[in-house]
């Protein structure tokens, strides 16, 4: 059930309309059938798999908390980690790891008997396994206390807002909500519709609008000029934060409306001066997973720099291959944890150059704002890129068909399309508001409110069109 649907639209004003009426109990265990049904409108079978991690990590939580022989509580905690990334593991990577390996053989003129998976991939798997994963985690770290009541643990892992796409919620904050009554205020209510709104429209209108352009360069087999992938690769850069952001804002929304208030996830990341920056402002919930769970886990920076460099391109590889079964995310991991590394070493050099006028700042974070996006844009093209070849072939025509074959056709729409994120994020950058909308006198407001539901209406692509995330 996508976001942008009908059956969407019905599903939430139903649920809504009963949850109104409902105690606090009674709206929890609602909240859990309609997230079990919103699920299962995908393939009801993949409910199995999320009860299946429920039911185990909800029994491993409770014996970790009931022991304190560290032998015990690690044993628990291995089955946790064995079991969800196991289930993950096979839907996701069987396939393609079997197949990289037997590509692997061929080249030395061995072959393997050829190993073909036909195995569906479940929506969200990636997200709501991180997320459970995280509980029995911080409840291993006496960071939290498990829950005793099974319903409340089981609508944490599959409230349906967030359950597909994130944002990828920590038990710390998500359960406390879910445990203690929630009274959704009137402003909190017009904050949601808001989110709901401007959400979609940065979907159903930027990015969907987007990806016409995208896919006319990045279809195998064009032969497209330098001009025309560069414009292709920026038009890519603001479908997938518009698609991303335009989710997570979607879902936000939606759980302000039930009294919840799920954790940010953008903050306006190609204003990033830095990578490590940019990981601060991008997928927030993914990265400070990464980071609390993986990057420490591994040595964080407590070690020599060479360990944390190692520690930093492990931590972005393993994330890179978290987004997809492709090489291409692997190595869109691996650059990554390389512009990380480069800018940790580079970082002293930076320091000693910075401007000390107020113009001089101005127009050295300008210069490192603009380097930053053309880095992250070269990161999306192999992200985007259907193989390595591909990427090749891209970098090969910006370098060798540098002649401007770009017709107005395509640069009109990209700059028409990106005018209204470009002024709300400078209003937002502005203000250090990012709904920076309700500083806005009510009638004026209503104008912007009119004019983003009009251009959902006119120029929205067709409903039903999948958010990119749902693949990962």
């Amino acid at each position: 059930m996508l976001f942008n649907s009908l059956e969407f639209a019905v599903f939430l004003v139903a649920c809504y309309a009963l949850y109104l009426v409902l105690p606090h109990r009674g709206q929890n265990r609602l909240l859990l059938v309609a997230s079990y049904v919103f699920y299962g409108f995908w393939d009801w079978r993949f409910l199995s798999l999320i009860f299946l991690s429920t039911v185990i990590d909800s029994v491993v939580a409770r014996n970790i908390a009931a022991t304190d022989e560290p032998g015990r509580r690690k044993r628990w905690l291995v089955l946790s980690v064995a079991t969800n990334l196991g289930l993950l593991g096979f839907f996701k990577y069987a396939g393609f790891f079997a197949a990289s390996l037997r590509a692997l053989f061929l080249r030395f003129d061995v072959e393997l008997p050829e190993f073909a998976l036909n195995v569906v991939l479940p929506v969200g798997i990636s997200f709501y396994t991180f997320q459970t994963l995280s509980y029995t985690i911080d409840v291993y770290r006496r960071k939290l206390e498990p829950t005793r009541d099974f319903l409340d643990f089981a609508l944490f892992v599959s409230f349906f807002p967030q359950l597909v796409a994130g944002p990828i919620e920590r038990a710390s904050r998500l359960l406390p909500q879910i445990v203690g009554p929630r009274h959704a205020s009137l402003e909190q209510f017009g904050r949601g519709c808001w989110l709901i709104l401007w959400g979609t429209f940065k979907k159903v209108v930027i990015a969907d609008n987007l990806a016409g352009l995208v896919n006319a360069v990045y279809t195998p087999g064009v032969d497209p000029t330098g001009p025309e992938v560069v414009l292709a690769t920026w038009a890519f850069a603001f479908q997938i934060y518009c698609d991303f952001s335009g989710y997570t804002d979607v879902a936000r929304g939606v759980a302000r409306l039930f009294g919840f208030e799920l954790m940010l996830n953008f903050d306006l990341p190609y204003l990033a001066t830095s990578p490590a920056d940019f990981w601060r402002r991008w997928h927030i919930s993914l990265s400070t997973w990464l980071r609390d769970y993986l990057y420490i886990s591994l040595g964080g920076n407590r070690g020599s720099g060479l360990l944390t460099y190692r520690n930093l391109c492990l931590t972005m590889l393993l994330g890179g291959l978290w987004h997809g079964a492709a090489w291409t995310f692997v190595f869109w991991g691996a650059y990554q944890g390389l512009l990380l590394v480069v800018h940790r070493l580079a970082r002293p050099w930076l320091e000693r150059i910075r401007p000390t006028t107020k113009l001089g700042r101005g127009a050295w974070w300008s210069l490192r704002v603009a380097v930053m996006f053309q880095l992250v844009c070269l990161g999306w093209m192999i992200f985007r890129a259907e193989s390595i070849t591909d990427v090749g072939r891209l970098l090969s025509a910006i370098v060798h068909e540098p002649h401007l074959g770009l017709s107005l056709s395509w640069l009109r729409p990209f700059l028409f399309l990106l005018l209204p994120l470009a002024l709300m994020q400078a209003a937002q950058a502005r203000s250090r508001d990012l709904e920076v909308v309700f500083r806005l006198a009510v009638p004026l407001r209503a104008v912007v409110y009119a004019g983003l539901f009009l251009a959902i209406v006119v120029f929205g692509e067709d409903f039903g069109e999948p958010f990119l995330y749902f693949q990962f």
